[in-house]
């Protein structure tokens, strides 16, 4: 997978997170991975996009995004938030690819706690640590990987 399509979601991910948490993520070492199948994590499926986050940091997530209010269940509220995160994410990542000459056509985000249909499937992986709110990952899906 060609780097310019990799560093639009890495910089709006990064921008979206720092704008809407008030925290620097670090990235992780990018790898060529299968997606894990964890029990406990909710993944956002944007195309050939897929934002999984551990259900305990996408609680931490959506509280620091509504001001510190606790969140302790993924009810509709919180699955909500986790989809406009990765939405805005997103958004940005083909605005910035619509600018570079590439044309994008997104769709409304979905919210998907079984990975299976990706399970085992080679994605370029960015790991992120947005520091005591916990990691999660983004999966860049491409053809013959």
């Amino acid at each position: 997978m060609n780097v310019k399509y990799i560093n639009p979601f890495l910089a709006s991910s990064i921008h979206v997170i720092e704008a809407m948490m008030q925290v620097k993520p670090s990235v992780g070492q990018v790898a060529l991975r299968a997606v894990e199948n964890r029990g406990d994590s909710l993944g956002q499926f944007q195309g050939d996009v897929v934002f999984s986050f551990p259900q305990r940091v996408a609680l931490r997530i959506v509280s620091v995004m509504m001001g510190g209010y606790p969140v302790s269940e993924l009810d509709e509220m919180c699955c909500s938030a986790i989809a406009e995160l990765g939405n805005m994410i997103s958004g940005n990542a083909s605005t910035i690819l619509y600018n570079e000459g590439i044309q994008v056509d997104i769709t409304p985000p979905d919210i998907v706690s079984d990975h299976s249909r990706y399970v085992q499937k080679k994605a370029i992986t960015i790991p992120l640590d947005l520091s005591d709110i916990g990691n999660f990952n983004i999966y860049m899906f491409a053809s013959g990987l």
